[in-house]
């Protein structure tokens, strides 16, 4: 898959390596001449271009990239990339990260933004992850928070342990993704059994994430 990173800072050269070694093909925007340096991720196409111009988008061929990231140091700049992939060329997937949390708010599909990545809001949820245990812990949010991707550690005294995943009633609007035990993914089936310590991973509603937790938290 062609992504464009617009940012070639610490912050875009490593997403760009990410990105290199599960084999994408990555193109780096980089307004900044001094920061265009391809040494750093000889893999990635490297332009000298203001992603922030309509015109350099277009030369780019922006719309040849099923997702976008904007990755600059810049909140502004990177609102304005979001809005300009999304509505000028019709980007399927535009994520961007936000700087200053105070801006949050602006985030949002009105600005072309389907994923918001705040660095304070993932370290936290980090945190609440490392010491929570039957917690719901929002780990990020997709399309201005109508749905988000939520965890929860099962308890020893859920009253799903040892119970399929088939017999959980989840509430409207939310499905099981994925089961991290130990050093195992699981990709959840109906005869799964819960084990006590799994972390779920949910995609869920933003307005059923109470009643989520309550299912998950019900004691034996």
């Amino acid at each position: 898959m062609k992504v464009a990173i617009a940012g070639a800072g610490a912050v875009g050269r490593s997403i760009a390596r990410e990105l290199v070694g599960y084999g994408h093909q990555v193109m780096l925007i980089e307004r900044n001449a001094v920061k265009v340096n391809p040494s750093y991720v000889p893999e990635a196409e490297w332009i000298h271009a203001d992603a922030c111009e309509l015109a350099s988008l277009e030369e780019v061929a922006i719309q040849t990239c099923p997702v976008v990231i904007a990755a600059t140091g810049d909140d502004k700049a990177n609102l304005v990339v979001s809005l300009l992939a999304k509505t000028e060329f019709g980007v399927g997937r535009v994520v961007a990260r936000i700087n200053d949390p105070r801006n949050e708010w602006l985030f949002n599909d009105a600005w072309g933004v389907d994923v918001a990545v705040s660095t304070p809001r993932v370290l936290a949820a980090l945190v609440e992850e490392a010491v929570a245990v039957g917690d719901l812990v929002r780990l990020m949010s997709f399309r201005t928070g109508e749905a988000n991707l939520v965890e929860i550690t099962l308890s020893s005294t859920s009253a799903y342990v040892g119970q399929p995943v088939g017999d959980v009633i989840l509430p409207h609007d939310t499905a099981l993704v994925t089961i991290l035990r130990g050093d195992r993914v699981i990709v959840p089936t109906r005869d799964e059994p819960l084990e006590a310590a799994d972390e779920l991973i949910f995609v869920a509603n933003e307005n059923v994430e109470g009643e989520l937790r309550a299912v998950m938290t019900k004691e034996r």
